[in-house]
């Protein structure tokens, strides 16, 4: 741990965290409600939709969150044969491409032309980590150092000053975690540092209920409906009568994952639109139904079955960071396409799938901790009564199926679908997989890969 090193340095370089631009939606109030209107919509061309990263979207949602169409809105929306919706299959082409630009090569959903997305292809030589031999993955190009040095500095200072989240003997663990290369990794379109704030507080708030209320730092399956309870009110907020409600207000600040949840949330509301809001709250419940679901299990010393283990497994996941996507990206896909069965397919699917990523590096790490960790490697191997390498590798089967699945699911979406908002938010979300991929690969300080090959 770097405990002797003063953490007054952070508060001397803390800078003001400016407010976030009004959200940005590329799609006109005659487009949010999803139909046969929608597709006779002009479809925006590549080029056009990346300008929504360059803040040239034409359609600005002011703070009482209804959609106001601008002068550039009427005239995108002119009958022209270069403008209308373009076949599924031009629609397929372009989110199978994925993204252009400075910083994006490896953002798409197919393995590029120079090799395939499995370890042990060539990679860029500034890759740290050794990959998982036989993963599906995509190789992302390292993360913008720059973005990562500010986004590491403004998440530590709000994590000291803002919310007192951990004493100094953690803070080399918090280092260690390396959340900025993470974050900026994940999202490659965000169009300031501002908008990566946004994930990267939920991320670590997120993480400080785990390991305060769950795991590491205190946790405990005795007695955690109450605290998860407890802290949703912090984004979930408690409406009562205002003889109470001074209690609960305090209560919002009593420990710092409660300190971190109500200041994250603060922060991403005042910059999300409502809709948008109300997702991310409804994905953290789902989180923490799967927290009290392994809980359960840990309490009674049950090992589930694999289907059993995989089902909490799409609760307690990953979701709630990619479906923020489109508000890290400073845009909105607006809720009646958010909805669509095969949209909440592929959202599962990539949930999913980085879950299982996050067994298979920590593996170890979890094998090393007091306890049994219940991961995707340990139910086989007990269920399926197979040793511990065959388990391994067949749980890496597993992974592959889902990133097979969600590619599949996100193709097929893309081509019944062509809207501009679906495709950046596909590609958002293959751009979360794979920088997911990335940080867990390249975190050699937590994560090392077992001796079975």
């Amino acid at each position: 741990m770097d405990s002797e090193q003063p953490t007054h340095r952070i508060k001397e370089l803390r800078m003001p965290a400016p407010e976030l631009s009004p959200l940005q939606s590329s799609l006109p109030a005659a487009a949010v409600r999803f139909g046969a209107h929608v597709l006779a919509q002009p479809v925006l061309h590549a080029d056009e939709a990346a300008a929504g990263t360059r803040g040239e979207v034409p359609f600005a949602l002011p703070t009482g969150g209804q959609p106001l169409v601008s002068a550039a809105a009427e005239a995108a929306t002119v009958t022209d044969p270069a403008t209308l919706a373009t076949p599924a299959q031009s629609a397929l082409e372009r989110i199978l491409r994925g993204p252009s630009g400075l910083g994006t090569a490896g953002l798409s959903l197919v393995p590029p032309a120079g090799g395939p997305g499995v370890a042990g292809a060539p990679r860029g030589e500034e890759a740290e980590g050794r990959p998982i031999p036989g993963l599906y993955f995509h190789p992302v190009p390292d993360p913008d150092s720059v973005r990562v040095d500010e986004v590491s500095l403004r998440i530590k200072t709000w994590a000291l000053d803002e919310v007192q989240l951990y004493p100094d003997e953690w803070e080399g663990e918090f280092d260690g975690f390396s959340v900025g290369r993470y974050m900026v990794a994940c999202h490659p379109d965000a169009p300031t540092v501002d908008h990566l704030m946004l994930a990267t507080r939920l991320m670590v708030a997120e993480n400080a209920v785990d390991d305060c209320y769950c795991e590491d730092h205190g946790g405990s399956p005795i007695g955690l409906g109450g605290r998860l309870l407890l802290a949703h009110t912090a984004l979930d907020h408690l409406h009562t009568t205002p003889e109470y409600a001074p209690a609960w207000e305090e209560s919002l600040g009593s420990d710092a994952p409660r300190r971190a949840y109500r200041s994250a949330m603060d922060y991403f509301v005042r910059a999300s639109t409502p809709s948008q809001a109300d997702r991310f709250r409804h994905d953290m419940a789902r989180l923490h139904m799967g927290y009290l679901a392994e809980a359960a299990w840990a309490e009674t010393d049950h090992v589930p079955e694999v289907w059993e283990y995989l089902a909490m497994r799409q609760f307690n996941n990953f979701r709630p960071c990619p479906t923020i996507t489109d508000s890290v990206g400073g845009y909105e896909l607006p809720a009646d396409l958010h909805a669509r069965p095969d949209m909440q397919r592929v959202i599962a699917l990539a949930g999913n799938a980085t879950t299982i990523v996050n067994d298979l590096y920590s593996y170890t790490k979890e094998l090393a901790s007091p306890g049994r960790h219940l991961n995707l490697p340990v139910v086989i191997a007990e269920r399926e009564k197979i040793s511990e390498r065959e388990a391994y590798l067949k749980a890496v089967e597993v992974h592959n199926d889902l990133m097979h699945a969600f590619e599949t699911a996100a193709a097929d979406l893309a081509a019944a679908c062509p809207v501009a908002t679906v495709l950046r938010f596909l590609k958002g979300v293959a751009a979360w997989v794979d920088g997911n991929h990335y940080w867990h690969q390249t975190n050699t300080y937590r994560y090392s890969l077992p001796d079975f090959w």
